[in-house]
């Protein structure tokens, strides 16, 4: 088969991924395929109220960088406009246009997880998030440590808890296959569990990640024992709250600091767009004089929200097809989340024609950067690139 440039090649499903922390106070979303859900007006009103009680907007910003600095110049809509919006009572003109779907809650009974639909909420229950439900029909070892788990993740680092839904992910699967394979070794279903995650390529997340442009590279050896430090002291949390014994070797810090090191090398950012700002761009684009009716509320929405009004979405997710595919400083394929689709799923595009049984590449980083930079970049991946544009700048080579 052969593809033009800008076709898709396929879509790819996510197998792990989580919602950033701080922007979960921006975006209601799926639990489990990351869709915008309740209602546009919901969304709005939401926004507002945790505005109204002083609660810091992502803003766009970057995890952890959260600021509430702009709220004072903010237009504030009363309590009665804001409960109006998130009740139903208030329907904003032409958000039928937006449809979302209802809001399914976490069926162990947590406050933290809310889905698009009950398939969804099964579907996540089933695959990690009994045992990481904070619920009273969770089924963790202790709810006290889960949550000394997720307040640590939280306030540290939130890819512990992208690590966290993958050792759950494992151990729902080991259960599933023992109960199918009775006959089995524990160590074969184990190592059958464990074989969706062995797609990714993996390394021990304090030998790869990338060095803080804040850190004296003098101190490498330190800042990388305290990255293995504060992987041990989440192990240590996440192990009093969900230990199963036959998955113990899930448990141990190599593999705990390679799951993350496969999320520092392969992940992709998780980027879906809001419908608020759909919505709000619609009205702007509306002819005169529906525009300037629509206006009249829309405006006041606006001035209340301020920037935030466009946030998105943001998270980060493995997806195994893509992590799958070789790297190339020349790519003719590039892995994204494109703006149409709202299911989380990422697609693989084509960047130029693609003949048949020629291999398909993509850049696992900036491919304009300078060919030692590259080079650099890519030795965290375990490799020397060989492909035309490092062989046609090599300097050794001319």
């Amino acid at each position: 088969m052969e593809f033009k440039e800008g076709d898709l090649i396929m879509k790819d499903k996510i197998l792990v991924g989580i919602q950033h922390v701080p922007n979960k106070l921006d975006c209601l979303v799926c639990g489990n395929c990351f869709q915008f859900i309740e209602s546009v007006e919901y969304q709005i009103g939401r926004k507002l109220y945790l505005q109204s009680l002083g609660v810091p907007s992502c803003n766009g910003c970057d995890e952890g960088e959260c600021s509430s600095s702009s709220s004072n110049n903010k237009v504030r809509l009363s309590e009665g406009v804001i409960e109006a919006l998130m009740n139903g009572e208030l329907v904003l003109p032409y958000s039928d246009h937006f449809p979302l779907p209802s809001t399914v809650r976490c069926p162990g009974g947590c406050e933290e997880a809310y889905y698009c639909s009950k398939s969804c909420a099964e579907t996540d229950w089933e695959s990690s998030h009994s045992l990481l439900c904070t619920g009273e029909r969770s089924e963790s070892v202790s709810i006290e440590a889960l949550s000394k788990f997720i307040q640590h993740a939280t306030e540290t680092n939130d890819i512990f808890l992208l690590a966290a839904k993958t050792i759950s992910f494992i151990i729902l699967r080991y259960r599933k296959l023992k109960a199918a394979y009775a006959d089995r070794s524990e160590l074969s279903l184990l190592l059958e569990a464990w074989k969706p995650i062995s797609m990714g390529y993996k390394r021990r997340w304090w030998d790869c990640i990338s060095f803080p442009d804040d850190v004296d590279r003098s101190d490498d050896t330190a800042f990388r024992m305290q990255i293995q430090q504060l992987a041990f002291k989440s192990l240590q949390l996440l192990k009093a709250a969900i230990f199963d014994e036959e998955c113990e070797p899930l448990f141990s810090l190599e593999i705990y600091g390679n799951i993350i090191g496969m999320f520092e090398l392969n992940n992709l950012d998780l980027v879906v767009a809001s419908p608020v700002e759909d919505y709000f761009l619609y009205i702007d684009d509306l002819p005169d004089p529906e525009k300037e009716k629509a206006e009249k509320i829309a405006r006041q929405l606006l001035d209340a929200l301020g920037d935030g009004y466009s946030i998105c979405c943001q998270g980060t997710a493995f997806y195994p097809l893509q992590s799958c595919i070789n790297h190339s400083c020349c790519p003719n394929a590039h892995a994204f989340k494109r703006d149409e689709d709202r299911d989380g799923q990422a697609a693989i595009v084509t960047l130029k024609p693609i003949r048949k049984g020629e291999e398909v590449t993509i850049s696992y980083i900036d491919e304009d950067l300078p060919f030692e930079d590259r080079q650099a970049l890519l030795e965290d991946y375990g490799f020397k690139c060989r492909c035309n544009a490092c062989l046609e700048e090599d300097p050794s080579k001319k």
